[in-house]
């Protein structure tokens, strides 16, 4: 069994104080393997936060989000802007999500999980959490961590989604995604399972 946290588009300080004091209890250092973050941490401090909650540094894989100010201000490029990870039998691939256009299209996504040979793609720039089973791959948004949005998909009176974050826990070909939702001050939890289909094996005639 690993757990693999996934999380992103916190925009501290700039749009949000800190992450929930209910997520800081639920995310308890050393029990983590890998953290796969979308970007938009903004800071160095919010970095620093997450190194903390892995036992092993170099397991903790960022992605440049539009805002992130790491490399000097102005969005310093010092984050890759694609990712892939490798998780027991899973590659997984990680974006912060910008660089597609139209922002969050599915179709648009899968194709670049299709060119990133990810059998799951995590994507930031949405605000709240949603997945998407394309074929036998599938495309995780986490949310935000703070419940910031990066974009309005309709109007600007839409509300803040809910804070979110997903921990997944992939064992062998198995993975099965814990999303943490803070909804009217109470942490909710949803699951979703997803497995890895064999490869086919061709034999020439």
């Amino acid at each position: 069994m690993v757990l693999v946290l996934c999380i992103g588009d916190m925009h501290v300080p700039h749009r949000a104080t800190d992450l929930p004091p209910k997520f800081k209890k639920l995310l308890v250092p050393g029990k983590i393997q890998h953290v796969l973050c979308t970007g938009d941490l903004c800071v160095k401090e919010a970095y620093d936060y997450l190194r903390g909650l892995c036992p092993n540094p170099g397991n903790v894989h960022v992605v440049q989000g539009q805002y992130d100010e790491m490399g000097g201000g102005g969005g310093g490029d010092v984050f890759p802007e694609t990712k892939t990870v490798r998780v027991g039998a899973f590659t997984i691939g990680l974006i912060h999500g910008h660089q597609v256009v139209p922002w969050g299209d599915v179709d648009a996504l899968a194709a670049v999980q299709r060119k990133m040979n990810a059998d799951v793609l995590v994507v930031g720039h949405r605000g709240a959490f949603a997945s998407h089973a394309v074929e036998d791959r599938l495309i995780l948004f986490p949310g935000s961590a703070t419940g910031v949005a990066s974009f309005r998909e309709t109007d600007t009176s839409e509300k803040d989604p809910n804070p979110s974050f997903v921990l997944m826990d992939v064992t062998g070909d198995a993975l099965v995604a814990y999303v943490y939702e803070l909804e009217d001050g109470e942490v909710k939890v949803d699951k979703i399972e997803h497995s890895k289909k064999p490869t086919r094996s061709v034999v020439a005639e």
